[in-house]
């Protein structure tokens, strides 16, 4: 595979991988749910057998030497599969179970040598985003373009995400609304790849790269827009008191209806590399690459 190349890591149903595709895009996609993997193999097959798609099956966690990790399936939500029991255990608090089933480790840095370092790196796993971000720790591979979803609960755990992405070299951020991405449309004059007017599906990361705009931020302000969402979050979010309230969750739905999106939502971090650079925090960036 050769040329402008999308990581998909966190495939899902194929809202995302379809959309680069359609773009003209290469994609390597990562999936822990096996279902999930057969589900886009057929409904993708036409790109895989061009060659324009490889599928792996298995997930990214902490430790690389591992052959097999426990994964808990969804059997209501598929997005909400998980490596981490202490979201499986907040999902079934939901109502929604889980299955224990093996599936096999990956080695994100092995992928970097075997299919290229990406030109954007979408990473969307459930609970594991941050451990798939400190993986370019280990390897020279610096995509221009990386996104995670961010953290909505510990305001010190999307500190420490912006400290990752600058001891990496990201110094540009934007920070997107996700709860209406269905709203959200390719630029006119898009130069991320081929145009095409897509109709994103709810739950996607949707656009990437340039086409977010100009509006590119500092980390610094990147954290202070944060301040405000988590002021939201604490209030309306899904620990919030109001939540666990009858008439808190009434009036929850009431604001969703009027605005026209779930609130407060939730939100992705997009960051852009800014080149080789000293990680602004030696000891750590030592202590992370080792």
């Amino acid at each position: 595979m050769s040329g402008k190349l999308i990581y998909d890591i966190g495939l899902h149903k194929g809202e995302d991988t379809k959309y680069y595709l359609s773009r003209g895009f290469r994609v390597v996609a990562v999936e822990a749910d096996p279902d999930l993997v057969k589900y886009c193999e057929t409904k993708l097959k036409e790109h895989v057998d061009a060659n324009a798609l490889k599928i792996i099956h298995g997930a990214v966690v902490d430790d690389d030497d591992l052959k097999a990790v426990k994964f808990y399936k969804n059997k209501k939500v598929s997005v909400w599969g998980t490596v981490v029991s202490k979201w499986a255990d907040r999902n079934a608090m939901l109502g929604a179970d889980s299955v224990e089933i093996e599936v096999p480790v990956i080695n994100l840095a092995q992928l970097f040598s075997k299919f290229g370092c990406p030109y954007y790196l979408k990473i969307d796993i459930e609970g594991m985003d941050l451990v798939c971000l400190k993986k370019l720790f280990k390897s020279s591979c610096r995509p221009k373009y990386v996104s995670i979803e961010s953290e909505k609960v510990a305001f010190n755990q999307l500190i420490k995400e912006f400290s990752i992405l600058d001891s990496l070299g990201y110094s540009s951020f934007f920070i997107q609304q996700q709860a209406d991405i269905t709203k959200k449309k390719v630029p006119e004059n898009s130069k991320e790849g081929l145009y095409i007017d897509f109709d994103f599906e709810y739950g996607c990361t949707g656009p990437f790269g340039s086409d977010l705009g100009s509006k590119w931020i500092s980390r610094e302000e990147a954290i202070k827009r944060y301040k405000d969402i988590f002021r939201y979050y604490r209030w309306f979010g899904d620990d919030s008191f109001l939540r666990r309230m009858p008439l808190g969750r009434y009036v929850l739905y009431t604001m969703s209806k009027l605005i026209g999106r779930p609130f407060p939502g939730w939100y992705d971090t997009h960051a852009k590399f800014s080149g080789p650079r000293l990680c602004s925090d030696e000891r750590y960036c030592k202590e992370q690459s080792s």
